[in-house]
């Protein structure tokens, strides 16, 4: 697989909690000049970053995240948020799911918040994030069943702020209990040239990655 090829299916990440506006700029930079699917940014950095990929005239979407990195805000809160990324010029949301109401079967009330959600975003990719590393295999499969009954776009695995990332039994089960149309993002942990080719064949049509750009574009490759 061809770095370019690989290149195409990261979103090319900065959400540590002290991302400043000139690291911004240089991610939307990188991603535009290496054809990245998206940039993954902070809510507060939206509006800014839009202006920054319009001028750059990049074909590069722009990804935002919503009740992250814990996913326990209020159903209001996430709403707010989200509405106010697509205000600010969001293509792409990637929502955190609330745990809690996993743990505690609260199935309809999650599923009932990712629909209001999914309706306030239509137009737009929404992607759903359940943090696989706190999860059973039978609360995997469940969450597998709601994503596709709301009509996301995606289910991502990891915030790659929990307990660890993507592995690829996860992604295997996925693909065993999603939708036909629900495509996954893999994110945290992805760390090698040969890891990424791991998961997308693996059946991931995004990895997200904080470090995939200058791996790919470095003398540093993993080129196993």
């Amino acid at each position: 697989m061809t770095d370019e090829k690989i290149l195409s299916h990261i979103d090319h990440t900065a959400l540590a909690p002290t991302t400043t506006a000139v690291e911004i700029a240089t991610l939307c930079r990188e991603a535009t000049e290496n054809g990245c699917a998206a940039v993954c940014l902070p809510p507060a950095y939206v509006f800014e970053a839009r202006e920054i990929l319009t001028k750059l005239q990049s074909k590069v979407a722009l990804c935002t995240v919503i009740g992250f990195p814990l996913g326990y805000q209020t159903s209001t809160v996430k709403m707010i948020e989200l509405t106010q990324a697509i205000g600010d010029g969001a293509d792409e949301l990637d929502v955190v799911i609330n745990l809690g109401m996993v743990k505690n079967r609260r199935w309809e009330d999650l599923e009932n918040e990712l629909t209001a959600l999914r309706t306030a975003c239509a137009g737009k990719i929404l992607k759903v994030i359940i943090e696989t590393c706190y999860l059973t295999e039978q609360e995997k499969i469940k969450l597998c069943q709601i994503v596709t009954n709301v009509k996301a776009d995606y289910i991502k695995t990891s915030t790659g702020f929990g307990d660890a990332g993507a592995n690829l039994e996860d992604i295997a089960l996925f693909r065993n209990h999603l939708g036909s149309n629900i495509k996954i993002k893999a994110a945290g942990g992805i760390r090698t040239r040969s890891d990424m080719i791991s998961f997308i064949e693996a059946g991931c049509d995004r990895i997200g990655s904080s470090k995939g750009v200058q791996l790919l574009t470095t003398n540093n490759k993993d080129n196993a």
